[in-house]
């Protein structure tokens, strides 16, 4: 790659190419796209990072369709100052805050690794249990591999902080979270303590992402949902949005964008996905477009959120049955090929971009077009209509 790299997201077709995160890198240009892979990791600053339970996403176990991946590639600018040609996103100059990163293979990360391809400085906020485990792993180079950015150089988190997105402020933990020994050895990890501890640390941010939800009760049908898990459910994975934007938007400079991250089953009937999460992201949804104008109005914040996919995340696999729902979509989805996660971090890259400027408010789908199908079109009665399909 040449020596000046230029900070800027491009978009194109390729095939498949290496691209993960670690160094945030301040220059590093990138083509939005998928696979992505990763080499080494060196510094972490340790505070804590969240985790992100988004169950339903799973990336798909395609066959041998064969369609060109969108890959994040680095695109490097020579040292004559050659331009870049292509559309770019450039986040150059920008810091963003990911809360929901516990591991290298969720949507978290790839985002994290998406916005740092773009060149954006990269702060993340791990859930409080996972912090060890997490940070252990780091260190031992266990990421290392997913932690290379298209240009060879690898993504540097700045910070990670503690979190746990449930308590706003200290007088809302229970005794029994103060003393679990879980906890122990972690300070300042609720909402408010984080956000005035990254504004003591750096001042401000322009970008802050949602990637987090729990349902204590997911395996269970809404009709054996405890009130308590109810709550729960939207407690970790709705309201949790809510309190993240009330206490960083102070922090946020004019022009910032957030997004959050949501799943169908806020809009259709998923069986299995219970304990009120379904209601949790319906919620979610409905206060992006609230939030989206409360922010805006106020302090020129745009709001969205990403309706992804499944993803074969580990909080996915824990509810059971995300395999079943990867072939359910690569059977009838309109597009029948991998969903990856780098495509969910690059619809993220856009959508933070100025190249985003109006775009507020919206959902956007990232899931090979599953939610604009009616029916279920690997069903035996629509055998004899001759429906185009790649069998896998």
């Amino acid at each position: 790659m040449a020596a000046t790299v230029a900070s800027s997201i491009q978009i194109a077709a390729a095939r498949p190419c290496i691209s993960s995160s670690h160094r945030i890198v301040k220059a590093g240009a990138a083509i939005l796209g998928a696979n992505s892979r990763s080499v080494s990791w060196t510094k972490l600053t340790s505070a804590c990072n969240i985790s992100s339970l988004e169950p339903f996403r799973c990336s798909f176990s395609s066959s041998p369709v064969k369609f060109n991946e969108v890959v994040t590639k680095a695109m490097s600018e020579s040292s004559e100052n050659k331009p870049v040609s292509g559309l770019p996103i450039n986040l150059k100059g920008k810091r963003a805050f990911i809360a929901g990163v516990a591991d290298d293979n969720g949507y978290g990360w790839a985002i994290a690794k998406s916005l740092a391809a773009a060149g954006a400085e990269i702060l993340v906020g791990t859930w409080v249990p996972a912090l060890n485990i997490f940070e252990t792993s780091l260190r031992r180079g266990k990421f290392d591999e997913s932690r290379v950015l298209p240009d060879g150089s690898l993504m540097e988190i700045t910070k990670v902080y503690p979190i746990d997105a449930v308590f706003d402020n200290p007088d809302d933990v229970p005794e029994d979270i103060k003393t679990n020994k879980r906890y122990a050895g972690s300070s300042n990890w609720t909402v408010q303590e984080v956000a005035e501890s990254v504004k003591q640390d750096f001042g401000s941010i322009d970008i802050l992402v949602h990637s987090l939800a729990n349902g204590p009760e997911v395996t269970k049908p809404l009709l054996e949902t405890s009130r308590n898990g109810y709550l729960a459910a939207l407690s970790a994975s709705s309201y949790s949005y809510v309190s993240l934007l009330k206490h960083f938007v102070p922090l946020m400079n004019p022009g910032g964008s957030s997004i959050s991250l949501t799943y169908i089953a806020s809009e259709r009937i998923i069986p299995g996905y219970g304990g009120g999460m379904s209601s949790a992201k319906a919620a979610l949804e409905s206060d992006t477009r609230v939030l989206a104008f409360e922010a805006g109005r106020k302090h020129k914040i745009r709001v969205n959120t990403i309706s992804a996919g499944p993803l074969r995340s580990r909080a996915a696999k824990a509810i059971g049955f995300i395999d079943t729902m990867i072939e359910y979509s690569m059977a009838n989805a309109p597009l029948q090929k991998e969903l990856s996660a780098d495509e969910v971090g690059n619809t993220a890259a856009f959508l933070v971009s100025p190249l985003a400027s109006a775009i507020t408010g919206a959902i956007i789908y990232v899931d090979n077009g599953l939610n604009a199908m009616g029916v279920g079109v690997d069903s035996p009665i629509f055998k004899d209509l001759n429906i185009p399909s790649d069998k896998h």
